[in-house]
């Protein structure tokens, strides 16, 4: 039932985590039908009837250690209470200063970097900045090649133009780096040696499948990304420069730009109508004769011999005569002298005037509506703490024009969408945990207690996170959520031994004293069984590792405090809260042999 939370994940958090749900799920199946039926069966034939338990000696040891203690925190409840209080204030105070991402940076030993060019850069021009820059950052040592493409690819499905290069450059191992230089440092090194040696070129740095994610789940080239909505492209711009500007003061934003969608150099014709009412000329007169110089207008078919096949045949001006301004002020329109009936010639000049203006070069759309994107990464800081950041100074310092609005994309995105889900799915299923409990108990009081170790459980993945620098993402909240599933087993183990020791008639303190000792052991081992089979991935640091680390650490950390909270907080809690009828029905049967 714990992991029930992560089936409800989608997008990109579904995919990685879904397979882990589903193999979890198929393993506890599995291991359920085992219990009754295989597992019976092999006893039955591989164990002897004259078997006798025995403890080790580390089992011997720990219980001489845990007795003394145990005795201690039920005697003294009040002490018992307040140091578990203190861990789980503690703990919640500590986990507010925790960074903020949707999930660590899956390391793939390359870099992705993408150049974005003035937008009206030739195919010529901008391929001789893409062979200096693909030179600049093969000279790094770490680098082991790179590979160029400008412009859009071969497909056509990136509709960009001859302004945007993107780099793929495989690293070689981190064993032939240099000294003391990492990820971070060399892409911080390569960023400013591009900006450096390429002024006016925006840089972005990723990596190659980690892009394409991106990418594909918010439209826009870039880890993260502001869409600024609206509706004029002049406001949209101005505006977006403007949260570009105020975005440059907060520490860890980097590769900030804003996506271009005016720069386009575009030829404009603005008609003067009362130049062309003197000579009877309507707008859509003279429009009909520039769109036939410039553009062209089918004249005719021409036919194959022999076929159905036919091709429009257009006619316009040659190019000599339309190549430059010069020549367009020169077009001539045809008119009808009302006196002479003669068709007159006159230049276009006389009837409109025609300019070089800066037009739209590309028009964002997503659901009907215009955008323009400002893109940005985070390095050398939690991702959540510099959009927060980010977030309040557009907020005070940015005043967005009526109707517009602004919308976070990629992976501040996707962390917003999945704790959202996880707000709503894990109280669900801690109440669907407790409706289990209580169904097995049929007391609210202990399901309460089952579900008491909940917080004490949390205190240990908390404190994990915070020793090893660990910002909390959304691999660490399916850690949280495997480490409730465990912690509440604890409870159940405990709880289901005291309760038919009181049931029979045992006093409580004799009967909970019975309880721990008699449950230390198997509580001990589902805690260090859990522990060791997750320690060799909190610990790892290969490529790939980063992602399930948190969730890792997580429950190693939970469950390496998890037995001192059950077997000593539980136990205080258990005494004084259990409803449970102490009263045997036959209590001279249930304590001692019948005489």
């Amino acid at each position: 039932m714990g992991f029930v939370p992560l089936f409800t994940l989608s997008g990109v958090e579904g995919h990685i985590f879904g397979p882990m749900a589903k193999t979890y799920a198929y393993a506890l199946g599995g291991g359920l039908l085992a219990t009754f039926t295989l597992s019976p069966a092999l006893s039955a034939l591989l164990l002897r009837t004259d078997v006798e338990e025995t403890e080790t000696l580390v089992v011997r040891w720990l219980r001489r250690l845990y007795t003394p203690v145990l005795e201690f925190a039920l005697k003294n409840r009040v002490i018992t209470l307040s140091c578990s209080a203190f861990l789980l204030a503690l703990a919640l105070l500590a986990g507010r200063s925790l960074g903020l991402e949707f999930l660590p940076h899956l390391e793939e030993g390359n870099l992705w970097i993408r150049a974005t060019m003035p937008p009206a850069v030739s195919l010529e021009e901008g391929n001789d900045y893409v062979n200096r820059i693909r030179k600049v950052i093969k000279d790094f040592p770490e680098v082991d090649t790179v590979v160029s493409q400008q412009g859009r690819p071969d497909d056509g499905t990136d509709a960009t133009g001859f302004f945007n290069a993107e780099f793929f450059a495989p690293l070689k191992p981190a064993s032939a780096w240099r000294d003391g230089v990492d990820k971070d440092s060399l892409t911080s090194e390569m960023s400013s040696k591009l900006t450096e040696e390429f002024p006016g070129i925006e840089f972005n740095f990723s990596q190659y499948i980690q892009d394409n994610v991106q990418e594909a789940v918010s439209g826009v080239k870039g880890e993260n990304s502001i869409k600024l909505f609206g509706s004029d492209l002049q406001a949209l711009t101005k505006t977006a420069n403007e949260i570009k500007a105020v975005m440059k003061s907060v520490p860890g934003i980097t590769d900030l730009s804003v996506f271009s969608s005016v720069g386009q150099p575009t030829i404009r014709i603005d008609i003067n109508r009362f130049a062309a009412g003197r000579y009877g000329l309507a707008p859509g007169d003279i429009n009909s004769a520039v769109q036939t110089a410039i553009g062209g207008q089918a004249a005719g078919d021409a036919y194959e011999d022999n076929s159905d096949r036919h091709f429009p045949i257009v006619v316009r001006l040659a190019e000599p005569f339309r190549r430059n301004f010069e020549a367009i002020d020169r077009l001539t329109i045809g008119f009808q002298n009302p006196a002479t009936n003669a068709v007159t010639q006159i230049p276009l000049k006389e009837v409109a005037r025609v300019n070089m203006v800066s037009g739209a070069s590309f028009i964002y759309r997503e659901q009907q509506q215009r955008y323009i994107p400002i893109k940005f990464s985070v390095r050398g800081r939690d991702l959540g703490g510099a959009v927060l950041d980010a977030q309040r100074k557009i907020t005070d310092e940015v005043k967005l024009p009526p109707g517009y609005r602004l919308e976070l994309v990629g992976e501040f995105g996707n962390l917003q969408d999945a704790v959202k889900r996880l707000k709503v799915i894990v109280p669900v299923t801690i109440l669907l945990i407790g409706v289990l409990l209580y169904f097995h108990f049929s007391s609210l009081a202990d399901t309460l207690l089952g579900l008491s170790i909940i917080p004490m459980a949390m205190v240990g993945g908390i404190f994990a996170l915070i020793l090893t620098g660990t910002s909390f993402s959304v691999s660490a909240a399916i850690g949280f959520i495997a480490l409730f599933g465990i912690s509440v087993m604890e409870g159940i183990i405990l709880l289901s031994y005291y309760n038919p020791l009181l049931e029979a008639g045992k006093e409580r303190s004799a009967a909970l004293l019975e309880a721990c000792q008699t449950r230390f052991r198997p509580v001990m081992m589902t805690c260090n069984a859990a522990c060791v089979r997750l320690l060799p991935a909190a610990l790892s640091t290969a490529i790939g590792s980063q992602v399930q680390r948190p969730l890792a650490l997580v429950v190693v950390g939970g469950i390496l405090l998890a037995p001192s909270l059950v077997l000593l907080t539980l136990p205080v809690l258990m005494g004084l809260f259990s409803r449970r009828d102490r009263q045997a029905t036959n209590p001279g049967t249930a304590l001692e042999p019948a005489g």
